[in-house]
């Protein structure tokens, strides 16, 4: 078994960054991530990498953009404010097709809000979190293990399929500390054959652009550009299930709300109630499978979450709203307790007749 260190999860995410070969790193400090960027201040001059604090989280975002164009492994991180800021950037760089890797460590909002933890980005990020028409894969890390693992995953994703991939984490995730195996297996980087290195007059020229003043030539992008969207959603969802098989009352949670969720699960199987925890690792694509599959037994959904209701709308949908999906939920830097957990489980079970 390899050796593990004790770290925190935001410096778990940098260093596992540097073992995917990411040797570029722009941002912008903002709490609770501000730990990525110190690291990677510290680290990426002692590797002959680039560290650089942008002066502005717009700033950080093209520079990531302008390196990314040049088929070099790139990230950026920041926390919700910092995030929306970057948003025309993250549009661009679908719009050009650019691989890169962002970090979101939420925090509560909405403005300036507070520095506690929230989920309340999930829209944001799920949805593009910018103008225009586009995905990004969005991974959900529900422990400090997880927050290295889906780092390197991400880079891998995003280099496979020329798009961005985020590490959406909420702050309890980034701050907490947990012992990590960083041996973590990395594919070889694929070519890049439209990345702008200099021709040296042995190809044509590489041209890097989101500008499309054609209709007609910008549909036809849109729609090649939703047909890869469609292999991402059949070949790469991950999500944990956990006592699901026979649960009547099925939890969806992901991040922090996961790990309270399970111990409340645990907690309702011993007073004799069948509960089950289904936990989104991509939250896009969204994990439709297990979802289709567990209605077709479970009497009732809950969606733990750390916002006033986001997750929820995928889960009705991923269910067809053919039994009832309720929402426990804490906002503002707020997190559900187990026992919160416990009695939204209890109060289903009652109503459905499972005493």
């Amino acid at each position: 078994m390899a050796d593990k260190v004790l770290m925190k999860g935001n410096e778990a995410i940098a260093e596992a960054a540097i073992i995917a070969g990411c040797r570029h790193y722009f941002g912008y400090p903002i709490t609770p991530q501000t730990e990525v960027a110190a690291y990677m201040a510290k680290k990426m001059p002692k590797i002959g990498g680039v560290f650089l604090q942008a002066e502005s989280e717009i700033a950080a975002i093209n520079m990531v953009y302008g390196v990314s164009s040049t088929g070099k492994r790139v990230m950026t991180s920041s926390s919700s404010p910092g995030i929306s800021l970057k948003g025309e950037g993250l549009s661009y760089l679908a719009g050009s097709d650019l691989p890169a890797l962002v970090v979101n460590v939420q925090r509560g909002g909405p403005g300036l809000g507070g520095i506690q933890p929230s989920q309340s980005d999930y829209f944001q990020s799920t949805r593009g979190g910018g103008h225009g028409d586009y995905r990004m894969i969005v991974l959900a890390p529900a422990s400090v293990q997880e927050m290295a693992e889906l780092t390197v995953k991400g880079f891998e994703l995003a280099d496979k399929y020329r798009m961005t991939a985020m590490v959406l984490a909420d702050g309890t995730m980034g701050q907490m500390m947990e012992p990590v195996s960083l041996d973590i297996e990395v594919a070889p980087q694929p070519e890049k054959p439209w990345a702008t290195t200099g021709t040296k007059l042995e190809r044509e020229h590489n041209i890097v652009n989101s500008l499309s003043l054609v209709p007609d030539e910008l549909e036809m992008l849109n729609f090649k550009r939703y047909e890869r969207y469609k292999v991402i959603e059949e070949n790469e969802t991950m999500y944990e299930e956990y006592m699901v098989d026979d649960a009547d009352i099925v939890i969806a949670a992901f991040g922090i709300a996961a790990r309270v969720s399970k111990n409340a699960v645990n907690e309702a199987r011993v007073m004799g109630i069948k509960a089950g925890l289904i936990r989104p690792i991509t939250l896009w694509p969204f994990p439709v499978a297990p979802f289709e599959k567990a209605v077709e037994h479970a009497k009732q959904f809950i969606s733990v979450e750390l916002s006033m209701g986001q997750m929820i709308e995928d889960v009705k949908l991923a269910t067809k709203c053919r039994v009832p999906v309720t929402l426990c939920n804490r906002a503002g830097g707020m997190i559900p307790s187990p026992d919160q957990v416990l009695t939204a489980i209890k109060e289903a079970a009652n109503e459905g007749g499972n005493k």
